[in-house]
């Protein structure tokens, strides 16, 4: 009797230890997965890149609207231009390149055929028109009072006087008359003399 509950005790002990084998083995198999499995995937938001802001360009001359356009950053002469409602019949094509690049602030002129682009008293678009230098002088007797607000401390009212000045008294004979318009003093016509000529109007 107690050699059989002896063999039925080792049969439980011999039961338990496969049972534990089992069962660890499955926790190591377990264990394994869960380290060697692949890495879960991370989904990543990208934003968009942030919006530059519009440009604003100041299109003049010979155009249909001349005045102060938004264009989108990177836009060239041509948009400018094409905002302003396009060119006038008179524009000289040949002293402009609709394909140069515009920059925020800039001020486009489009001169008129046989027409003498002022001098700017801020930097134009690069390329936007033929180059300016000190002999690129405005007439006194021709030019608009739009203009004449490219010249350096020239704004509406004062543009419209020496306009007004030459209606009332006849063409400039000397850039010195400019004295005798109300707003410009010594130092102001100093200031003028190397943008502007006194020539026949006719």
């Amino acid at each position: 009797m107690s050699g059989f509950l002896e063999e039925r005790a080792s049969g439980r002990a011999v039961f338990w230890a496969a049972l534990l084998g089992v069962l660890a083995g499955w926790g190591l198999a377990a264990l394994g997965w869960w380290v060697l499995r692949p890495p879960s995937e991370v989904m990543l938001t990208l934003l968009p890149p942030p919006t530059p802001p519009p440009w604003q360009v100041h299109v003049d001359g010979a155009v249909q609207r001349p005045g102060v356009y938004v264009v989108r950053p990177g836009a060239r002469v041509i948009d400018a231009v094409t905002a302003a409602g396009g060119l006038r019949p008179e524009a000289d094509t040949r002293a402009i390149n609709l394909a140069a690049p515009l920059e925020d602030g800039a001020r486009v002129w489009i001169p008129r055929r046989g027409e003498t682009p002022p001098a700017a008293p801020t930097r134009p678009a690069r390329g936007a028109v033929s180059p300016q230098t000190p002999a690129a002088r405005l007439n006194l007797n021709t030019a608009t009072a739009a203009e004449l607000e490219a010249l350096p401390g020239i704004g509406p009212a004062l543009a419209q006087r020496i306009v007004e000045y030459r209606e009332q008294h006849g063409p400039f004979t000397t850039v010195e008359d400019l004295l005798a318009v109300s707003g410009i003093g010594p130092a102001k016509l100093e200031q003028l003399r190397p943008y502007i000529t006194v020539e026949d109007s006719k």
